[in-house]
């Protein structure tokens, strides 16, 4: 018999994440024109769930969605987002499968 492992698809396990989505954003961008003068655009890129879109010469933030690992505020040349983590029964409910 051969082990053969089953391919892991990040899709999938994401897909069984749940979100409870707070009105307020706990992903702030101090300062809109900093980002509009970054040519690197970083979050847009580190972030594993997407969260961060340049739309309309704008970085969009998608909070509702965050995994809250940090990849964000780590990945910001320009230390211009201000992360916390969700209020209290806010946020990401990791599901195992």
């Amino acid at each position: 018999m051969s082990d053969i492992k089953k391919k892991v698809n990040i899709d999938d396990k994401l897909f069984l994440n749940t979100y409870i989505a707070d009105t307020a954003s706990h992903l702030i961008i101090k300062d809109e024109g900093v980002c509009a003068n970054c040519v690197e655009k970083n979050c847009t890129k580190f972030c594993p769930a997407g969260v961060y879109q340049y739309k309309d010469y704008k970085i969009v933030v998608g909070f509702e969605g965050c995994l809250e690992c940090g990849a964000c505020r780590i990945a910001c040349p320009h230390d211009n987002i201000d992360w916390n983590y969700p209020r209290g029964g806010f946020g990401v409910q990791f599901r195992l499968a």
